[in-house]
């Protein structure tokens, strides 16, 4: 059914966890909100292209429940990410920054330059078992001053019980900031229940939006708390006030934009998400449930790296077989488009891949 309003690719798509499929409708929309803005825009581009910046924004509150002046965007994760530990302020007794040896390395490498700032990196070693509380409970001691949540792993697909986490950061007055780069898109999101303190997410996954449409969300409640340091006129209360000698950071999370933005990666994902939005991301996981269902159930259990309960996992399955070379070819020579980490290869359905897709998956697994 939704098939036609993406971009087909040739052979069967299966790498949604990296790059998702472009909508029909992007260079359509992406000509008439960028470049005929550029071209004939009145005296210039600005006022059209402001008004797809603020449409960027718009859409990701329609989809994460939110409002539109809690967001702002940013290039990529790692870099909103670095913006927010120079931000952070001083909590007395509270120097560690707690991840996971599972979280994205790129957020990893950016983290540990907080080093510089007198802050411990402490890391939850690979084996533990994150989806149970107990772990964070133990975990989030006194001198913990910020966590960062991944909500979905990218190398196990293991879904985090990010509310759960967040009520405990609340209680310890340990920051939270929530990685949502591949549950985007295919895993519910309702950020007033989570109550985190600071979400990051971008668009090039599941959310189909193409690179460089990142973005972060930050309480309302914690935002004049965060006071970053890359800042620029955008950062500004009032951006066209132009004082040099005057600098008022923007009461809302404005504050993090810095200098003159990109535009044309905003336009693009915008279109992309109100079309995820609107086919419903609830009915893209439940899709996505099925096919991949379908294929755990054609294989041996052990050979499942991805929770195989599906209330446990995002959309993601990583698969690990004995004879892995053999599988790798018999999936390259039938089209199949997948990639592989140390775990294991990751194959991920959308909304736009078939059952009968899947049936030719399941033809070069072993039984």
């Amino acid at each position: 059914m939704y098939q036609d309003a993406f971009v087909p690719a040739k052979g069967i798509y299966l790498l949604n966890h990296s790059v998702g499929r472009m909508p029909h409708s992007t260079r359509e929309h992406t000509e008439k909100h960028f470049f005929e803005a550029w071209e004939r825009g009145q005296p210039d581009a600005w006022s059209l292209w402001l008004e797809g910046l603020a449409e960027f924004k718009n859409a990701l509150a329609e989809l994460f429940n939110g409002e539109a002046s809690h967001f702002c965007p940013q290039t990529n994760i790692s870099s909103v990410v670095t913006k927010t530990l120079y931000a952070l302020p001083p909590k007395p007794g509270k120097n560690v920054i707690l991840i996971s040896e599972n979280d994205f390395p790129s957020v990893g490498f950016a983290i540990q330059q907080a080093e510089r700032q007198g802050y411990r990196i402490r890391f939850l070693p690979a084996e533990a078992d994150v989806q149970q509380l107990d772990t964070w409970d133990d975990a989030l001691t006194d001198d913990v001053h910020t966590v960062l949540i991944t909500h979905v792993h990218f190398n196990t697909s293991k879904l985090i019980p990010v509310g759960a986490i967040t009520q405990l950061c609340r209680l310890r007055d340990i920051t939270s900031i929530v990685d949502i780069a591949q549950s985007s898109g295919i895993v519910p999101i309702d950020l007033q229940q989570w109550q985190a303190d600071i979400v990051v997410g971008s668009c090039v996954k599941w959310l189909c939006g193409g690179p460089g449409a990142g973005f972060i969300w930050v309480d309302p409640q914690v935002v004049t708390t965060l006071e970053p340091l890359d800042v620029g006129w955008f950062s500004h209360q009032n951006p066209m006030e132009f004082d040099i000698h005057h600098f008022q950071y923007a009461d809302d999370t404005s504050r993090f934009w810095g200098g003159t933005p990109s535009v044309l990666p905003y336009v693009v994902a915008s279109n992309s998400i109100n079309l995820i939005h609107k086919i419903g991301v609830k009915t893209i996981r439940a899709h996505n449930q099925t096919l991949t269902q379908a294929l755990i159930d054609s294989i041996d259990p052990g050979c499942v790296v991805t929770p195989t309960d599906a209330k446990a996992r995002g959309g993601t399955l990583v698969l690990k077989f004995p004879n892995q070379d053999q599988v790798q070819e018999a999936l390259n020579e039938a089209g199949v488009l997948f990639d592989v980490r140390p775990l294991g290869l990751r194959l991920s359905p959308h909304i736009y891949n078939t059952h009968a897709e899947i049936e030719t998956v399941i033809s070069c697994l072993p039984h």
